[in-house]
């Protein structure tokens, strides 16, 4: 992690064990051991909004590019040419053009099998 090997943490501990002495070594360890958790979720909560910020960038740059690309396809395509939709034709004169359709005493339009 900090480039810390074994003999380091070994060295490091029987000092601690000589300073401190064993009665009070469980208790700090206990403290230094929360410390170390308490930087590990400051160092990772930095991290997720590091993460955070480049995420945002990137959508807002994917965001300009797809507005650019909308405004070009807009420019090819105007919407006025489209708006224009043929007729449609009234209700009734779908339902009355379906009804002419078929012959009387049929349940379906223009079929004769029975």
């Amino acid at each position: 992690m900090f480039g810390i090997g074994g003999l380091e943490i070994l060295v490091v501990g029987v000092i601690a064990l000589l300073v401190v002495g064993p009665k009070e070594l469980p208790g700090l360890m206990r403290i230094i051991g929360r410390f170390v958790g308490k930087m590990r979720a400051y160092a990772r909560h930095f991290t997720q909004g590091i993460d955070n910020i480049v995420r945002e960038a990137e959508l807002e740059e994917m965001e300009k590019q797809w507005k650019r690309q909308n405004e070009e396809i807009m420019k090819r395509f105007p919407a006025d040419l489209y708006d224009e939709q043929p007729p449609m034709a009234p209700e009734d004169e779908v339902a009355r053009e379906g009804d002419a359709a078929r012959k009387p005493g049929t349940k379906s339009g223009g079929d004769e099998r029975s």
